[in-house]
């Protein structure tokens, strides 16, 4: 059984490395940061990689201790949480390559099954959620400090419960992770509620620059490399942005274009009610997610990457 297997890597390896995906979100932060609390009650050091990520989720316990870089140059096992491709783990591809052994733990639904070892439940609306079943067949003690960890990774992930996957377990499990010491009312307000100067800035260009297609089915807007650096924008800074044009009365998909230094081209942010999958339409672009969020990156100008985009998202609407 793959848990089992894992299990017995987990014992034997003596350096142990924690990754995750670009760009990383509440739930693949806290499932790093789940993971190495979880690994400590085994007598485990492990270190969590995580090159950047954005300041609102500095309040987890554990997260003082995120690393920009690994500490040794090849670890007995690399474990990737919460990421579908090896290509999209963030600066830490050479740390998983190297390792001599490769654990994933992982929910989403389109997966590459990149390491030695997957442990995948396309079924869960969050890796956290995943990281119970594995905790309890582990035996490893739900401290306040992984209940509030875990509780956050579920509630980013779900919108606060609202998005599909949600299932009555999603609820079971947070009710007891609220027993074990989780604070949902800081979670909440940290993770969900908490503004940044810079991202209401952003929020006033992207309604400025926002436009509709298909009988206003779609919203559109983008932001630029310069409204970053004009607003002092920060990694995080536009979270919810995507979702707050899919809000919008008759909005079936919701597109935010944010250009990517260096790289010649636009990440596209694709939310929608889940009448529309928006993982079918990034995945023929390259990239994937859930039904109801999804991404993908476009080369090319922001008229190149719009025009892209919106025949995709035209097609699996009229289809």
């Amino acid at each position: 059984m793959t848990l089992d297997d894992i299990l017995v890597e987990l014992k034997n390896a003596k350096t142990i490395v924690i990754l995750t995906h670009e760009s990383p979100d509440g739930d693949a932060i806290s499932s790093s940061l789940s993971v190495m609390h979880a690994l400590a009650q085994f007598g485990k050091n492990a270190d969590v990689v995580i090159p950047e990520h954005a300041k609102d989720f500095d309040f987890l316990p554990g997260a003082d201790q995120i690393l920009n870089n690994g500490k040794e140059e090849q670890y007995d096992l690399a474990i990737s949480v919460d990421c579908t491709d090896l290509k999209r783990l963030a600066g830490g591809k050479e740390f998983f390559e190297t390792a001599k052994k490769t654990v994933e733990i992982d929910h989403h639904s389109v997966n590459a099954m990149f390491a030695d070892y997957n442990y995948v439940d396309p079924v869960s609306p969050s890796c956290c959620q995943v990281l119970i079943a594995m905790f309890e067949y582990y035996g490893v003690e739900i401290t306040k400090e992984i209940a509030n960890c875990i509780l956050t990774g579920m509630i980013t992930d779900t919108g606060g419960f609202q998005w599909g996957g949600v299932t009555p377990e999603t609820f079971e499990f947070a009710a007891e992770l609220i027993r074990k010491g989780a604070k949902i009312k800081e979670i909440c307000r940290k993770a969900l509620r908490n503004k940044t100067k810079a991202h209401c800035k952003l929020e006033r260009l992207v309604y400025d620059r926002l436009e509709f297609y298909e009988n206003d089915k779609i919203a559109i807007s983008y932001i630029t490399i310069e409204d970053n650096q004009n607003t002092g924008a920060k990694l995080g800074d536009e979270e919810g942005l995507t979702e707050m044009l899919r809000d919008i009365e008759g909005v079936e998909v919701a597109v935010l274009l944010k250009e990517k230094e260096g790289k010649n081209g636009y990440k596209a942010s694709l939310r929608s009610h889940e009448t529309i999958n928006v993982s079918e339409i990034c995945l023929l672009l390259g990239g994937g997610g859930h039904p109801g969020a999804a991404g993908c990156f476009i080369p090319g100008t922001l008229e190149q990457a719009k025009a892209k985009i919106l025949d995709a998202i035209k097609h699996a609407i009229n289809k």
